[in-house]
């Protein structure tokens, strides 16, 4: 047996305390460890530091007491490995733009301290291994050095290496091997080191220890390490983040209330979205190639069942931890938007083919819908998606909307208190405010105005043996909204009404519409006392709306849609409560179809509606005919010409004629300064005209002359839009009138001329019409020569040629549109929100006279009176064009005009 050798009294011999035996070292070990720790701690060679490091390691390490291994060992050594680690790091970095091919003394040196970084990594993973062989249960107390030590040296390493294009620019490839090396070395070294972190026990009957904090940094530390890897190693960062959750979740008992969740919940969001959009760019780019290539396909699917990974351990780590995630929920709400924003249907997603949307779809997108799930009891994720203070940009709007749409689809399965927090209003003692789901619902989807232009295509609800067809946005939030109604819970019924009648109320006509439309789903799903309930409020509503506005007009729309689905006793009912008979009935009655009766009641209500309404005209023929009672004038003629649209078939001929007659006597008392200049007047012109062209075939030549002329003559004033639509509707009845030749002289020059003016418009609400209005004349006119003459021009020839034949469309690729609509889109919601903040300084549509000051009533009083001789004068114009005069009537012409010469001087 040779011979054991005792310690040297001088200096230690690396190179001998290399080649003792196991016996040797285990019995020195009290001598020889504290004089080798001593050399370690003085030296600042980083060769002779890290040889007497790894003789620790290799040598004694192995017959250090386990339970003694922080206090002997690694407390007394580590810090100053770091320590000199870090140093060789600076000097890498310093001195890394000095490398070049020609300059050999740093390409050495540089060289020189990656391999003593690579000893360095590789006796740390010796110390780990060393830990991992000698206990089966670690307390983290006994090796507190080694797991910060070796944490801080592999990020130290990471970085490095990530940033090594930069901090070696075009020399890299001088160095290239040993950062590769150095790569690996700290790969192993972390993996040596999860293994080890994984054997660690952290006693769960202790509150509060030095092991739980550790634990606590240990896992923000490869948190940390996890951002730096996240583009290096795919793999690698997925095992680190597995080992990150796995550890999470092991010591959740102790650990639950110190880690750092929201740091936890943001990096791995942040590394969801980063291999989503990798995702993308790499769908995009096959798409893009029109081809498959195999290796791209096999990285696309790869980076898909990353995407997978990360979602389905955020849904894990959601679900054990979420009563810890208040400060996480604006985070989360804003992965799900994210996510959608840049997938389809979204004006901004990625354009991919149809099959990489399905298979993201499928393996990717699937996950977010049980962690929506997880996250709908949480009081902090509701508040974060309804929060009345949530400004969204434009490509976060739909994916909003359709977060909506999920939630409620999900509702209906869950508590009642779930249910009511959602939808309810929050009580006021909370600090911030939200808005209730129906009312979020109706304002997400008023914002995606370019979605439902496109119109955009979602998936539909497939049924049994029919094929899965795509719907329109509006189809889609429509279903689910009246899926939603019919599962909605009873003490809920209060916020289901006032978000219906707010968004009926509302001033954006598609959002109104989805109300109407959703409301009539509710009449019909419900009761039929529920519908004559809701009929009965309405009217109520109308009856008392002062003026004419917008919301009217909503309601108007509603309640005639709801009159369809009342029953007939109901029906009855109604006509009771609310009589056509009455007077003040027939601001109701302009805004009920008569199609909704049985035969047998409309011919009852229309004879009342066209007794009264009739009754009325004479009465105000009859009477001063001042501008302030124009207004209830004009509320009998919307309802006669109401009555006259939807059940014009059941007037018998007395009535038909007694209501053309009231027309044609009022229409005298028009004239061009009255209809440009009073708003009420505009109202009467616009109601007048299409009621005589209801009865166009009947109406007397002279009289029809008498419309067209004063029309001519308006358009020189350039009337209001809603003017004009009037003229067009009264023109388009024309081609039914045979004109005859004593007066076509004076209506066919006036026609021609009031159709080219029209056509010639700008405005493409007035040039649409104004091409359907020519379009029914000139097929049914007899006066074939009048047609050429409407559409002198060249451009109105064209536009009308392109109408007929339907082309002239622009030619927009399927990408130009979706651009154009982007753009229009942000107009549009930056003229709204101009248009609502001056909404309330728009003026209602009412007599000057009726807002203006006492002073200022005599000069009404003035105005009817004139309006009252000038009629007479129009009126006694007319008679002289039918028959010829009596004798007396030049007497009284004379008296008259002394008479006004007297007041002529007066003035």
């Amino acid at each position: 047996m040779a011979q054991e050798r005792a310690v040297p009294p001088g200096a230690l011999a690396l190179d001998e305390l290399s080649g003792w035996p196991e016996e040797l070292c285990r019995r020195e070990l009290p001598s020889v460890l504290p004089r080798l720790l001593s050399m370690c701690q003085h030296s600042d060679n980083w060769i002779e530091h890290i040889q007497i490091l790894k003789v620790i390691v290799k040598m004694f390490l192995p017959h250090v007491d386990h339970l003694t291994l922080e206090q002997t060992f690694f407390s007394q050594v580590l810090p100053k490995t770091v320590k000199l680690f870090d140093e060789m790091m600076y000097a890498l970095t310093s001195q890394a733009k000095e490398l070049s091919s020609q300059n050999l003394e740093i390409q050495t040196t540089l060289r020189n301290i990656l391999e003593i970084m690579v000893q360095v990594l590789g006796a740390l993973t010796g110390c780990v291994q060393h830990v991992c062989a000698s206990q089966e249960s670690i307390i983290l107390e006994n090796i507190h050095s080694l797991p910060f030590s070796v944490l801080h040296v592999i990020k130290s390493t990471f970085v490095h290496c990530k940033n090594s294009e930069s901090v070696y620019s075009g020399r890299l490839h001088l160095v290239s091997d040993l950062l590769q090396a150095l790569f690996k070395e700290a790969y192993s070294l972390q993996k040596q080191l999860m293994e080890l972190l994984d054997m660690v026990h952290v006693d769960p009957s202790v509150d509060q220890n030095d092991d739980i904090l550790s634990m606590v940094v240990v896992i923000h530390s490869l948190l940390d390490i996890c951002s730096v890897i996240s583009s290096m190693d795919h793999a690698f960062h997925a095992n680190t983040w597995k080992f990150i959750i796995k550890q999470s979740l092991k010591h959740q008992s102790v650990l639950k209330s110190q880690l750092k969740h929201k740091d936890i919940i943001t990096s791995l969001c942040d590394d969801i979205l980063f291999s989503f959009h990798s995702c993308l760019q790499l769908a995009e780019q096959m798409t893009q190639a029109d081809t498959q290539d195999n290796t791209d396909y096999r990285l696309f699917q790869k980076t898909l069942k990353l995407c997978r990974f990360f979602a389905n351990s955020l849904l894990h780590y959601t679900k054990e931890f979420l009563p810890f995630l208040s400060d996480s929920c604006y985070t989360l709400h804003q992965l799900y938007l994210q996510i959608h924003s840049k997938f389809p249907p979204s004006l901004y997603a990625t354009r991919i083919s149809k099959a990489q949307q399905e298979e993201i779809a499928g393996a990717f997108l699937v996950t977010l819908d049980p962690l929506i799930s997880q996250l709908l009891t949480f009081q902090p994720f509701v508040q974060a998606v309804l929060d009345s203070e949530l400004d969204l940009p434009c490509e976060l709007q739909l994916p909003q909307c359709l977060l909506l749409v999920v939630v409620m689809d999900k509702l209906p399965s869950l508590p009642e208190d779930v249910q009511t927090l959602w939808c309810a209003d929050n009580q006021s003692s909370e600090a911030t405010t939200r808005t209730p789901l129906l009312k979020a619902m109706f304002y997400s989807f008023e914002q995606c105005s370019g979605e439902l232009s496109l119109p955009v295509q979602l998936r539909g609800v497939p049924t049994k043996g029919q094929a899965e067809v795509a719907v329109t946005l509006y189809q889609h939030v429509c279903v689910h909204l009246c899926t939603f109604i019919a599962t909605f819970h009873p003490s809920l019924f209060p916020e289901l009404d006032a978000a219906l009648l707010n968004a009926v109320l509302s001033a954006n006509m598609i959002t109104s519409l989805l109300a109407m439309d959703a409301w009539c789903f509710l009449a019909r799903y419900g009761t039929a006392e529920l519908c004559a309930h809701h009929v009965t409020i309405l009217a109520h509503l109308i009856k008392s709306c002062p003026g004419e506005c917008y919301q009217l007009i909503n309601i108007s729309i509603l309640l005639k849609r709801l009159f369809f689905f009342m029953a007939p006793s109901h029906q009855v009912e109604f006509i009771q409560k609310f009589s056509p008979k009455e007077v003040e009935n027939l601001h109701l009655w302009q805004y009920i179809s008569f199609q909704a009766l049985s035969a047998d009641l409309k011919r009852q209500t229309a004879e009342e509606v066209a007794t009264v309404g009739t009754a009325q005209c004479r009465e105000w023929l009859s009477s001063s005919h001042t501008l302030g009672d124009l207004e209830s004038l004009n509320t009998v003629l919307s309802s006669l010409l109401a009555l006259c649209h939807s059940a014009g078939e059941a007037l018998d001929v007395r009535q038909q004629t007694a209501i053309m007659e009231a027309g044609s006597q009022l229409w005298p008392f028009l004239n061009i300064k009255q209809v440009t200049g009073q708003p009420c007047v505009q109202q009467t012109f616009s109601l007048l005209l299409p009621l005589l062209g209801f009865f166009i075939r009947t109406l007397e030549p002279q009289l029809i002359s008498q419309v067209v002329t004063l029309q001519t003559s308006l358009l020189k004033f350039e009337p209001p839009d809603h003017v004009r639509l009037a003229m067009l509707d009264f023109l388009s009845t024309l081609g039914k009138f045979f004109i005859p030749q004593a007066i076509q002289d004076k209506i066919l020059p006036n026609l021609s001329c009031i159709f080219a003016l029209l056509l010639s418009e700008r405005n493409w609400l007035i040039e649409q019409h104004a091409l359907e209005a020519f379009t029914l004349f000139a097929e049914g006119t007899n006066h074939e020569d009048i047609v050429p003459q409407c559409i002198s021009s060249e451009e109105t020839k064209n536009k009308v040629v392109c109408f007929l034949e339907k082309t002239g469309f622009i030619d927009e690729t399927e990408v130009a549109k979706v651009e154009r609509v982007k753009q229009e889109k942000v107009l549009f919601w930056e003229l709204f929100a101009k248009v609502t903040t001056e909404e309330s300084k728009w003026s209602p549509s009412q007599p000057y006279a009726k807002r203006a000051h006492p002073e200022l009533l005599l000069e009404e009083e003035y105005r009817s009176a004139l309006l009252a001789a000038a009629g007479a004068v129009e009126a006694t114009e007319s008679l002289l064009q039918k028959a010829p005069a009596p004798p007396w009537l030049l007497m009284e012409v004379e008296a008259l005009q002394e008479r006004i010469e007297k007041l002529k001087r007066m003035l």
